[in-house]
C-alpha cells in the first residue's frame, strides 16, 4: 500500500536500453531530486558530469572493461567527490587569509574529508537511481570506473580534490518488466546487528548466503563442475581477478592523489 516501498522492493538493475533520448522534463526532475539528496553540512561535496560526448562515451566504454552498454546509454553521469570547490572559495575568498590574520594555519583536505566527500556522492547517485526509477527510466551502476585512474583523470581533466565516486547510466529500459527471478539477498539476521559489531563464521556465513549458493548450484554455475562454494565463485571470479587487482591498484592512486 506504499508506493515508495514497493518501488524500493521491485527495482531492478537494466543494461540495455532504448535508444530514446531521456525526456527533458524527466532529466530534469531526476536533477532535483539528485540536489536533495542528504549532504554532509550542506557543502554539497560532490559534483557529476554529464558525458555526452559520443566520443569520451566509447573511450569511457573501453575503460570500464569494455561494457559497450556505456557508450550506447542515453544518459551517463559520472558522480565525483569534489572538495576542490571549498578549496578554492576558501582561498580565493579570503578565508584562508583571514584566518592566518588570527593565527590559523591552512588545512590540507585530508582522509575525513574524502570519505565525506564520496559519501555525498554515493548517496546523490541513489538519489538519482531512484527518481529515475519512478519515471519509468532503469539504470546501472558501473563499478569498474574505479579502474584506469590516470585515464579517468585525464579524461575528465581532474584536478587534486576532486575524485570519482561512482558512475551511473540511464535510459528507458528494452525490457522494463520485473526479473523472473530476482536477485536473492542475505536475509535480515545476517546484516542488521545491535550495539555492536557480531563477527560472523563459517555456520553464520553458511545462514546468510545459502540460498544464493543454491541458486548458482542450480545455475551450474559453481567452480569445480559446480561442487564448490559461493566462497569459491566469488574467490576465483573477483577476490583474485585481474580487474581487482587494477581497481586496488588504480584506487591507491586515488587516495594518495588526494593526500599527497
Amino acid at each position: 500500500m506504499n508506493p515508495i516501498i514497493d518501488q524500493l522492493l521491485e527495482r531492478r538493475t537494466h543494461r540495455a536500453f532504448t535508444p530514446d533520448p531521456i525526456m527533458k522534463e524527466h532529466e530534469e526532475l531526476i536533477k532535483k531530486a539528485t540536489l536533495r539528496a542528504p549532504t554532509a553540512g550542506n557543502m554539497m561535496f560532490y559534483s557529476v558530469i554529464e558525458v555526452s560526448d559520443p566520443a569520451k562515451k566509447e573511450l569511457l566504454a573501453r575503460l570500464c572493461d569494455n561494457q559497450g552498454m556505456i557508450a550506447s546509454a542515453p544518459l551517463v553521469w559520472l558522480f565525483l567527490s569534489d572538495v576542490r570547490k571549498w578549496v578554492n572559495y576558501y582561498h580565493e575568498g579570503s578565508s584562508v587569509s583571514k584566518g592566518e590574520a588570527q593565527g590559523i594555519a591552512w588545512r590540507k583536505p585530508g582522509a575525513g574529508d574524502l570519505l565525506l566527500a564520496m559519501s555525498d556522492a554515493i548517496i546523490a547517485a541513489q538519489s538519482a537511481v531512484i527518481a529515475a526509477d519512478s519515471l519509468g527510466i532503469g539504470s546501472c551502476y558501473i563499478g569498474d570506473i574505479l579502474e584506469q585512474h590516470e585515464q579517468i583523470v585525464e579524461l575528465f581533466g581532474l584536478p587534486q580534490y576532486v575524485a570519482v565516486a561512482t558512475l551511473v547510466i540511464f535510459g528507458y529500459p528494452k525490457n522494463p518488466e520485473p526479473l523472473a527471478f530476482p536477485a536473492i539477498r542475505c536475509p535480515e539476521a545476517s546484516i542488521f546487528m545491535e550495539n555492536r559489531y557480531e563477527e560472523p563464521h563459517l555456520a553464520q556465513l553458511h545462514a546468510a548466503f545459502g540460498a544464493q549458493e543454491e541458486r548458482l548450484r542450480q545455475q551450474n554455475r559453481l567452480p569445480f563442475d559446480n561442487t564448490g562454494t559461493i566462497a569459491d565463485y566469488y574467490y576465483f571470479r573477483k577476490h583474485t581477478s585481474d580487474f581487482m587487482e587494477e581497481m586496488n591498484r588504480s584506487s591507491k592512486l586515488l587516495v594518495d592523489g588526494w593526500l599527497r
